[in-house]
């Protein structure tokens, strides 16, 4: 979540009253993310008690023409029990509107915190809720190809150009000129497929305790390798924010709870350090685009993509292939 257009409190106030939500009381906007601005809204309420939503206006590496996709999205597995906030639908009923050239939507609050130091415990628990919203998923009727797949990859490689990855550092641009065209050559074909969340990272999930109160920001969910998603969570959630250490236990947890729920076929688990290869490189590459490219006065956390970099090597090394090997 980021901040790159301001709006002015008249602007929000008359968009807030487009839903049925109650008057506007405050809007701050939230400074976390790449790829669109988003808000912590306060309203008085349908019943003046006060409701929390967060309004999201959406930037760049979104088509407007997709965000059904997205939205219902939500309300599907929420109606399936999922921990995930649902849209607010505005009084035509609409999902989302448009403001000047951009849409917007409005995304029930949830509670919970996201946690930066996780427990095996929480680690099981986000492996289950993993699991259970990938089954929940298996009769939602939209599909949406992989924006943020190998061909972006290539493409955002070509965009940062070896002279600008040696720039971020000088070992960078020797690893993508290694890594890609293996996982071009590599890449798995007939696992199973699904939507999948595709970027669940610590701060788009919310704890309460040890237990998953939310799911949240969707806005890279598509229909991919299952066991993709997969990969891409243990490659947020098992290793300290650098990427410079590997834990262990976590790994085992997230893995275990998942399993617990959805218990992966053999070729999913033999494919898994390859996937982690390609979820390592695409965090890797968006974060080195986006490093280059984000305008200086936006109000956003511009991530470092050498901690993407550092779990490429890791997943890599043969010596650690293990860490997926079935308990």
């Amino acid at each position: 979540m980021a901040v790159y257009t301001q709006l002015g409190s008249e602007v929000l106030a008359d968009l807030i009253a487009e839903f049925d939500v109650g008057a506007l009381v405050s809007a701050k906007g939230i400074a976390e993310g790449v790829s669109n601005s988003n808000w912590l809204i306060e309203t008085s309420g349908r019943d003046g008690r006060g409701a929390r939503f967060i309004l999201t206006m959406y930037e760049f590496r979104i088509d407007i023409a997709e965000l059904p996709f997205f939205l219902g999205l939500l309300d599907h597995l929420a109606e399936r029990g999922c921990p995930v906030p649902r849209t607010i639908h505005d009084r035509d009923g609409r999902l989302h509107r448009m403001l000047g050239d951009k849409a917007v939507a409005l995304i029930e609050f949830l509670p919970g915190v996201s946690v930066s130091q996780p427990t095996p415990a929480q680690a099981r628990a986000v492996g289950g809720a993993l699991a259970r919203m990938h089954l929940a998923a298996a009769d939602y009727p939209g599909a949406r190809a992989n924006g943020l797949g190998l061909s972006e990859w290539k493409r955002l490689a070509e965009a940062c150009g070896a002279a600008g990855l040696a720039k971020i550092d000088p070992k960078l641009a020797v690893l993508i000129e290694r890594e890609l065209p293996m996982l071009e050559r590599e890449w798995p074909s007939g696992l199973p497929r699904s939507v999948i969340h595709a970027d669940l990272f610590p701060d788009n999930v919310l704890m309460l305790g040890d237990e998953v109160s939310g799911l949240i920001d969707f806005y890279f969910a598509c229909t991919d390798i299952t066991a993709y998603d997969v990969a891409v969570t243990h490659a947020a959630w098992c290793f300290d924010g650098e990427g410079r250490s590997f834990d262990p236990a976590l790994s085992t947890a997230l893995l275990a709870g998942y399993e617990a729920v959805r218990p992966l076929s053999i070729a999913e688990r033999a494919a898994l350090p390859l996937l982690a290869r390609g979820a390592a490189m695409r965090f890797t590459m968006t974060r080195s685009f986006d490093l280059m490219n984000t305008p200086a006065d936006a109000l956003v956390t511009r991530k470092d993509p050498m901690a993407f970099a550092r779990r490429l090597a890791f997943y890599a090394d043969p010596a650690n292939a293990a860490v997926f090997a079935a308990s």
